[in-house]
């Protein structure tokens, strides 16, 4: 079985689930896949454990797209053809970018970025994951600079966070308070605001010298003018997470919460009809060769190792046949809740996968000894 047909034409591969299940490397490895068939791919991650980098042999990986040289796969079983190009996210440097895209001159632009309240707030906003993840993508995207992009999407264990990002941001921008800000308040309303609000922060500025209320009026002003972009920002989002040339690709593991997880984001999915293109199930211990009772393993080892050594191989081998009934069990469940039939199922490998020989064993997985 290969992922081959499943994500052929396809221009944007988000893979999607709970974290610590191997998002980061199954994205990698795909990304790699693909470059070595010809095509010239971008992986985005936004894992700070640097796991991208360090699978891939770099020392470090930034904001924008990085070419890794080809050089790096040689002698590893693996030949790029393509282009592998890779970035981490960074949140902040990216929802900064955006204003400043955004901005309709340099005046308004300067105004935010240099805003102590916009400095504070920016921090909380970009700490949204989901969506600076999905601004870059677009503005990727956007560029045309790739064949094909993959995302390694936020560890969140709310995936509605990463389907609802766009909407989250327009909501908090479109939102009573700050439109109370943008305009002012009006009556008995403004009378007991301004009065109220006033003592406060002439109090703060004796306290503190920080002229805040001078400070939210910029800020404010400044980011109503930012409005209306970050309206079709948002709505060219959900479009590109809908478009049938983007696919998502569901990755777990067997244990009981990412299992829980993958259910549950599968359903959002279709709720929210966003294009499904399989399920993706890491570390699985595999059930063959562990057909036979503990006893029986017991029982015909003793002669050749001796009671005590057999009792100790059966141990081990009950704990393996335990997790493999645990697994069977788990992808049954999967593939009864989601509907896919044929998840691509990745074997535990010895350790974590943490350079290129790791890597190019999880793509034999994904892509088929074929492949």
């Amino acid at each position: 079985m290969s992922i081959e047909p499943r994500i052929a034409g396809k221009r944007v591969i988000v893979c999607a689930g709970s974290g610590g299940v191997g998002k980061t490397t199954t994205s990698a490895a795909l990304a790699m896949g693909l470059a070595a068939r010809g095509r010239k791919v971008a992986v985005v991650t936004i894992d700070p454990a640097r796991r991208l980098a360090d699978s891939l042999g770099l020392d470090e990986l930034g904001n924008e797209p990085r070419l890794v040289d080809p050089a790096r796969f040689a002698g590893h079983g693996i030949e790029i053809t393509g282009e592998l190009w890779a970035m981490m996210l960074d949140p902040k440097h990216t929802f900064d970018d955006l204003i400043a895209q955004l901005a309709p001159d340099e005046k308004a632009r300067d105004e935010v970025l240099e805003n102590r309240i916009y400095q504070e707030l920016s921090g909380a906003v970009a700490g949204s994951q989901e969506f600076t993840a999905i601004a870059k993508l677009y503005e990727l995207d956007r560029s045309g600079a790739f064949d094909v992009l993959v995302l390694d999407t936020p560890p969140s264990r709310n995936a509605l966070d990463f389907l609802d990002a766009p909407d989250r941001l327009t909501s908090f921008l479109e939102g009573r308070a700050l439109r109370v800000f943008l305009t002012g308040p009006t009556g008995l309303a403004a009378k007991v605001v301004g009065r109220g609000t006033s003592v406060v922060f002439s109090v703060l500025k004796r306290v503190t010298g920080v002229d805040l209320l001078t400070d939210l009026s910029v800020f404010f002003r400044a980011l109503g003018g930012l409005l209306d972009g970050f309206r079709e920002r948002a709505a060219g989002v959900k479009a590109l997470l809908a478009d049938p040339a983007t696919t998502f690709l569901i990755v777990t593991s067997p244990e009981r919460e990412p299992v829980e997880e993958a259910i549950f984001f599968a359903a959002k999915l279709a709720e929210a009809h966003l294009p499904f293109g399989g399920l993706i199930v890491n570390r699985v211990t595999p059930a063959e060769g562990l057909d036979a009772e503990p006893e029986a393993v017991v029982a015909e080892l003793t002669g050749e190792l001796g009671a005590d050594l057999a009792r100790k191989v059966a141990a081990t081998y009950r704990d393996a046949r335990a997790l493999a009934q645990r697994d069977t069990a788990a992808i049954a469940r999967l593939r009864r809740e989601i509907g896919d039939e044929q998840p691509l199922l990745i074997p535990q490998l010895g350790g974590d996968v943490h350079d290129v020989d790791g890597l190019v064993r999880v793509h034999e997985h994904l892509f088929g000894p074929a492949g």
